[in-house]
């Protein structure tokens, strides 16, 4: 077939599209039907983007037939950067160009094809509180100060780089504004109209699956892969029905219900899974409330969670200023593609999972996984809460105080029903002459400007204010481990005493040491539940049955007293949320962009000017050829052997930098003063002081070290020492190293640095029980092999305690996909143990990728052969 479909028009329009409907038909009358929703918005991006070309129609065919066995290509029509994994990926690309032209290309030819948009939405740290006077110009203040040397790169790069827009600091939360305003939900191009997709350097990017929007999170490699124009080679995934039926019971916020949703799927073994969301429930369901729980794709385990496009998408549109003419054309090209929610009665899934959402009650996770749901109901049995707990109203600490307080977070400052409750609540305590607990750093740092115009706009800014809840900024702080500093005595107070202290926030992800290295626990809440614990003081308090506090005229207050009920949220919803709102604080947003648009270079230098004493922005080794040669898997020691669970926050954080970590010592040997270390995000421009992150989170537990932190043993001398001077001293030896670990490895965040750092300090293998999508990529992108055992082995049934070595035996060349190999395990008493183990380079793309030493090589390496 040399042309697989020609376009036709759109009914009632002047505008063409691809009928995927009709393409499908032909190849197997009736199939259209059976095809989930991703299925045919894979398929449409592949007649649109691939008809005529060699196999094109075989591809199709083995969509229509929804084979995991066959690759295909995706081509996204956007990508999406936040800045601390945005940053370095424009990094890459200003080193690649260097790479390029000292090889004799042409470095103007390093450019993002995709329309790409970054938003500075990660560096905003909580250094003043919400409570604190100015706190929001005083942060960004501050913000601007410390990240200068990025500001100036990402100029830079707003003028050297054509189709790149940059969302400089203040704006909001990328995915908050992606989804209320960057997604057109249909594109136009060429007068032909097609889906709007996208990846993002963020495993959030699926917050815009909740509009029908085909998208998720990867590595910053691949999105630099597929900003220059490459297709995202795959295999169809798992495609997963979720049937949501019942009704969310009253008081229920969608926090309880994304909560509730975590726990389940991830019991289901979702992990790499597309899930689709259907059923009675979710018509029921606004649209915000999908979008939190797409958003939380991640902490399923998921790679996207899909809801079709229906009358609630459309107003939603129509409330976030997109427009008549747009949410029009959105609802005829939805329907005439079969797009709409209705068409999906004979859609054929892999499996189907169904999930009653009147059993919902309110509840926390944590304390340290996003799936560790507690009902308010059952804390005290858990051992969370206790009864009658006696929590003073100034010092000192109680045993499990609350030292933040953070309603943050696109996932939940997304849905106005969520904030307007919290606000409700508030507006109800300081009626009662109630007060936050003195030890309690409470911040209010919205994904959008828009959230500010309605608060105001009902009347609950001002209790948010007066409880400590202030705006501080707009961006994702406390979520992305930036709470700032805790007050000195504060601090004091928790490392004397060895206090247990907690951190209870609204946003998505609570693992070991992200939110604050003096933190312990981690609770993930509704806003409500946010404010009502800035009260309480304690996670000891069992809020669902005991008094949070006192008023002001010392009687006992409860909950229930302060908990607004759904018409209280729906009467100040409907009054004071209007489309107003977001027209105004984004049609002059995007106007700014417009005006401030370089044209290519001509205004910048080609290539950057490397500050050679930054310790931000640092010209990228990737391209010599020490990383560029694959190893030779033989005689690799262990750096660490890790349990399950192990998170891109224990292999590369993003939070506060401590001057005791090898990554402070080094800032301040460069002269760089403890209160000017920024964060360990904000420094991966700079791979000299990334590297020294890698492993570096104090909770990390390397089975090898006997004790918590970031610590290894040298062998064969057995001697433990910090893990990155472990790292450095088999470095000196040419030592392979390699990292044994258990199930999930690599969850969370979708930061390349968790594979770049690994691959800096020597790291040639990782083995495994399972990985976590984004991460196992990264690793094959950096040129690190990622391994699985067979089932039934791990680490424990092999007894490794790290004074063995490894080889991969019978190694020769770079395996096929999938390919099953022996680990060769050589124990000190001379004995040799063999286990089977899954090679995990999935495609045959990536196996190109990883033959070339990863993809920055494998990217020069093309932009010279096309010259």
């Amino acid at each position: 077939m040399t042309n697989l479909i020609s376009p036709k028009n759109l009914p009632g329009t002047d505008l063409r599209y691809f009928d995927v409907k009709s393409a499908v038909n032909a190849l197997e009358p009736g199939a259209f039907l059976r095809m989930p929703y991703c299925v045919r918005v894979f398929a449409e991006s592949l007649i649109r983007k691939s008809q005529g070309t060699p196999g094109s129609e075989a591809m199709l065919r083995s969509l229509v037939d929804r084979r995991h066995d066959i690759d295909f290509p995706f081509y996204p029509a956007r990508v999406v950067l936040q800045d601390l994994l945005g940053t370095p990926a424009l990094v890459d690309l200003a080193g690649m160009r260097d790479a390029v032209a000292e090889a004799g290309g042409d470095p103007r030819r390093v450019n993002p094809v995709v329309p790409t948009q970054l938003v500075v939405d990660h560096s905003l740290n909580v250094e003043v509180a919400g409570f604190e006077r100015d706190a929001m110009p005083r942060n960004m203040a501050i913000e601007q100060k410390k990240n200068a040397e990025r500001f100036e790169f990402l100029a830079w790069c707003k003028q050297a780089f054509t189709n790149l827009d940059v969302l400089m600091p203040g704006s909001g939360i990328l995915h908050q504004i992606n989804i209320e305003r960057m997604s057109p939900v249909v594109q136009v191009q060429d007068g032909i109209a097609f889906p709007d997709t996208l990846v993002g350097t963020d495993s959030h990017t699926t917050m815009i699956d909740a509009l029908g929007v085909v998208g998720w999170g990867v590595g910053g490699l691949e999105a630099e892969s597929v900003m220059l124009g490459r297709a995202s080679w795959m295999r169809l995934p798992q495609i997963v029905q979720v049937r949501l039926e019942g009704k969310v019971q009253p008081g229920v916020l969608a926090t309880d219900v994304v909560l509730a949703l975590t726990e389940f799927l991830r019991t289901q073994d979702v992990v790499g899974a597309i899930l689709e969301f259907h059923g009675s429930g979710v018509a029921a369901l606004p649209l915000a409330d999908r979008a939190t729980i797409s958003n939380m794709a991640p902490e399923f385990g998921a790679t996207a969670a899909m809801f079709a496009i229906d009358e609630r998408t459309l107003d939603y549109l129509l409330l976030t200023g997109r427009g008549a003419a747009q949410t029009e054309l959105v609802a005829i090209y939805a329907k005439a593609q079969g797009l709409w929610a209705d068409a999906f009665d004979q859609a054929q899934y892999d499996r189907t999972l169904s999930f009653d959402l009147s059993t919902i009650e309110l509840a926390l996770a944590g304390p340290s996984d996003p799936h560790q749901r507690r009902p308010l109901a059952t804390l005290k049995e858990q051992g969370i809460a206790v009864a009658h707990a006696n929590v003073p109203n100034d010092g000192p600490m109680p045993e499990g105080a609350v030292v933040i307080a953070a309603i943050t977070s696109c996932t939940n400052t997304s849905n106005p029903r969520s904030l307007i409750a919290a606000g409700l609540l508030a507006q109800k305590a300081v009626a009662r002459g109630m007060v936050r607990k003195p030890w309690v750093k409470t911040s209010l740092a919205p994904g959008s400007q828009a959230v500010e115009k309605y608060l105001t706009e009902g009347g609950l800014l001002a209790p948010l204010e007066q409880l400590g809840f202030g705006i501080i900024g707009f961006g994702c702080t406390s979520c992305n481990g930036m709470s700032g500093p805790l007050a000195p005595a504060i601090e004091k107070e928790i490392l004397e005493r060895q206090l247990l202290t907690t951190a209870v926030l609204s946003g998505n992800r609570n693992f070991d040491g992200r939110v604050h290295p003096r933190v312990k626990e981690a609770y993930l809440a509704s806003p409500a539940l946010v404010v009502a614990y800035a009260l309480a003081g304690s996670i000891r308090v069992d809020v669902a049955h005991d008094p949070l506090a006192k008023d002001a005229s010392g009687k006992d207050v409860l909950l229930a007293d302060l908990w607004p009920t759904d018409a209280e949220i729906d009467k100040v919803l409907h009054a004071s949320v209007n489309a107003e709102q977001f027209t105004s604080v984004y049609d002059p947003m995007f106007q700014r962009i417009a005006d401030s648009q370089g044209d290519g270079g001509q205004t910048a230098s080609i290539q950057y000017a490397w500050h050679e004493d930054s310790t931000y922005i640092r010209r990228p080794p990737y391209w010599q050829n020490r990383f560029t040669q694959l190893g030779a898997f033989q005689g690799m020691r262990a750096l660490a052997l890790l349990g399950d669970n192990v998170t891109t926050d224990h292999l590369s954080p993003s939070g506060a930098i401590l001057s005791e970590s090898a990554a402070g010592e080094f800032l301040m040997s460069k002269g760089v003063k403890p209160v000017d270390f920024n964060s360990y995000g904000t420094r991966r421009g700079d791979h000299v002081v990334a590297i020294r992150a890698t492993f570096a989170n104090n909770r990390l537990k390397n089975e090898m070290a006997g004790k918590e932190g970031s610590l290894a043993r040298v062998e064969p001398e057995g001697k433990v020492m910090r893990l990155f001077e472990a790292a450095e001293t088999y470095m000196d030896r040419g030592q392979p190293l390699i990292i044994v670990a258990g199930r999930n490895y690599g969850s969370g965040s979708s930061r390349d640095w968790a594979a770049k750092g690994v691959r800096l300090i020597g790291v040639q293998a990782v083995v495994c029980e399972n990985f976590e999508r984004i991460h196992r990529t990264n690793l094959v992108g950096m040129g690190v092999l990622p391994l699985e055992f067979a089932e039934g082995v791990t680490r424990k049934t092999l007894g490794l305690d790290g004074t063995e070595t490894f080889d991969i035996a019978d190694w020769h060349g770079v395996p096929q996909a999938g390919a099953k190999l022996c680990l060769r395990v050589h124990r000190v008493d001379g004995s040799v143990v063999e286990a089977d183990v899954i090679c995990r380079i999935d495609t045959e793309e990536e196996r190109q990728v990883f033959s070339a030493g990863g993809l920055l090589p494998r990217m020069r390496d093309e932009f010279l052969q096309a010259a």
